[in-house]
């Protein structure tokens, strides 16, 4: 891997940065690798061994349960610890389990595999709460809030980049090789990403990760909107102060559910992730039972995806500073609703394709806007606490949304499922453009 920022059309990059910020583009940029096989093509491989719409919904509904269970304790245990170490440690612990799944053909029969996959998802996401947590207050650490807009957009596009490049060469394999080995091959190639990927978190050291923050400043001071813009919030009113297992004041664990804004957050973060997660457990039922798209479309969808990731992702910074986060986060959400009503019309791949680069444009801008807005609103010295209650709204998102996808496929077929799907979405959207 050679993406570098420094390297980019953009303003250069201090000395004193550099290295983390290329640490960081690595890190993504691998888990990129990760992401382009493993975790593209789980679903499709369950899809294939015969997994129900029930059966998928726990893929994506498990996590989320963990998440619920363990994001307050994690978030605790993080507040007294260095985020850069906790972050590395998490994520190893949480990655290795992508080993086990290029052995589970040898291990159980079809059905077998299945739960195991489920079982599997379930352990690893249990240090993969803390790994959420933590890299978000990581990040903050590391990356100033005039450099945030510019670091993201580049990791964006090096996420993208790599996603689609090795999703489309796994899509590729699966039709050349013999069912299971093409998933082996697949599950064994993301391992190695989640390798390299933890690698480079092992090398960010965030400078200011153990200043102290000033007592002078109050909770509602840094909540308040200010005048920066960039990624994973900005628009603070104050300079970003870190946490310190030294400092008292970094020790309090507030109750965010107290905080009046911060609870709207909450609310939208949950509806949010709920519009989006009614969908995710349908589409590869629809793609490969309905459609009945093999392995290869399947795969330059999405690498189609990842390509309009990709250049939506440049333009991330100047829309956020024209519209604002929670305005940018409303767009892409309404831009991705899209892809479900176009792909519930499909009856080969011309529309499932039409509806990835609608997919991947709106992901570019809810997905990098999400975290401006959450922590725009989140006070700098009780960063875990209000990252640990961001995180649990999302997952009850998740949660709810998944659980109710089967029931929606059963109710009303796949096709009745998406278009409601891209309704919620659209709905969704709306509300978060007119919230104040």
């Amino acid at each position: 891997m050679t993406i570098s920022i420094a390297s980019t059309r953009a303003r250069p990059v201090p000395a004193e940065h550099r290295a983390n910020f290329n640490h960081l583009i690595l890190d993504i940029a691998w888990f990129g690798v990760l992401n382009g096989s493993a975790i593209a093509f789980v679903a499709v491989y369950a899809t294939r061994l015969g997994a129900n719409a029930f059966q998928l919904s726990l893929l994506n509904a498990m996590p989320a349960v963990v998440n619920l269970l363990f994001a307050l304790p994690m978030g605790r245990w993080l507040q007294s610890r260095p985020l850069s170490r906790a972050t590395f440690t998490t994520s190893v612990l949480h990655r290795w389990f992508y080993v086990i799944w290029v052995f589970l053909p040898l291990l159980f029969n079809d059905q077998g595999q299945v739960w195991a996959l489920v079982i599997l998802t379930v352990l690893m996401s249990i240090p993969a709460t803390a790994l959420a947590i933590g890299f978000n207050g990581m990040f903050a650490a590391t990356v100033p809030p005039e450099w945030r807009g510019q670091v993201v957009g580049v990791r964006n596009a090096a996420y993208a980049l790599t996603s689609v490049v090795v999703v489309l060469a796994c899509g590729r394999l699966l039709d050349m090789l013999p069912f299971p080995l093409g998933y082996q091959v697949v599950f064994f190639i993301g391992a190695i990403g989640a390798a390299l990927s933890s690698l480079h978190l092992w090398y960010i050291r965030p400078a200011d990760e153990h200043r102290r923050p000033s007592r002078g400043d109050s909770l509602g001071d840094w909540a308040k909107p200010g005048e920066s813009a960039g990624w994973q919030g900005l628009r603070l009113s104050v300079g970003l102060r870190f946490l310190t297992r030294a400092n008292p004041l970094s020790s309090r664990w507030f109750n965010p559910v107290r905080d009046p804004a911060f609870r709207k957050v909450l609310l939208l973060v949950l509806g949010m992730h709920l519009a989006l997660f009614l969908a995710v457990p349908l589409f590869p039922l629809f793609l490969v039972r309905e459609i009945h798209l093999n392995d290869q479309a399947i795969g330059l969808g999405n690498s189609i995806f990842y390509v309009a990731l990709f250049l939506a992702s440049t333009r991330l910074d100047p829309v956020t500073r024209r519209l604002g986060n929670r305005r940018t986060m409303a767009l892409g959400i309404l831009v991705i609703g899209l892809y479900p009503a176009l792909l519930s019309q499909a009856t080969g791949p011309a529309l499932y394709l039409a509806a990835s680069i609608m997919g991947g444009t709106g992901w570019a801008l809810a997905g990098g806007a999400v975290g401006n807005y959450v922590l725009e609103k989140t006070p700098d010295d009780s960063r875990p606490s209000y990252l640990a209650w961001y995180n649990m709204a999302l997952q009850a998102g998740i949660l709810i949304g998944s659980l109710v996808a089967p029931a929606l496929s059963g109710w009303w077929g796949l096709t009745i499922g998406l278009i409601f799907a891209a309704g919620c979405r659209f709905l969704i959207g709306v509300l978060i453009w007119r919230s104040e």
